[in-house]
């Protein structure tokens, strides 16, 4: 599979539109080459620098999303409630304790983030707003493909 972005190139800097520093909407996103056997999508996006890049402490999850109809190939930017989604798609709560999209808000240094894409060989239940850890318990052996891309972002004022 592969994850790309209209946005931002991979291992490159998120524009400050897609951050704490401009309109916090999540960037577009566009996917190809989704096994033909997988049942859903997830996707996760995450700060392993947080709080600090010199000294992580903690993997800080910025969005969760699941049961991405495989046909799905793409999301547009500012997607993040659950009407402006793709019908089926079920969200997970970020570190903020929210769901849907939290951007890019380093306290310090430039951080890296995340956006990993997973194929399942099975719909999810409903698993009523999952934090990262039971929804990857809940993914665990059933991914048939994964990709990522890398974006980063320091905060510039």
């Amino acid at each position: 599979m592969n994850l790309t972005s209209s946005a931002f190139l991979p291992f490159a800097d998120i524009p400050k539109l897609y951050t704490c520093e401009g309109a916090n909407q999540s960037p577009p996103l566009l996917w190809s080459g989704v096994p033909a056997e997988a049942k859903t999508l997830v996707l996760i996006i995450d700060d392993p620098d947080a709080p600090d890049p010199d000294s992580p402490k903690m993997t800080w999850v910025h969005w969760i999303l699941y049961n991405i109809p495989p046909d799905t190939t793409g999301l547009i930017s500012g997607k993040s409630g659950a009407m402006d989604l793709p019908i089926g798609t079920l969200g997970g709560l970020n570190d903020a304790h929210e769901t849907g999209y939290q951007g890019p808000c380093p306290p310090i240094g430039r951080h890296r983030y995340f956006h990993k894409l997973y194929a399942l060989d099975i719909i999810l239940p409903d698993l009523h707003l999952p934090a990262k850890a039971v929804l990857e318990k809940a993914m665990h052996g059933h991914i048939l493909a994964q990709c990522e891309l890398v974006g980063t972002y320091k905060k510039r004022g």
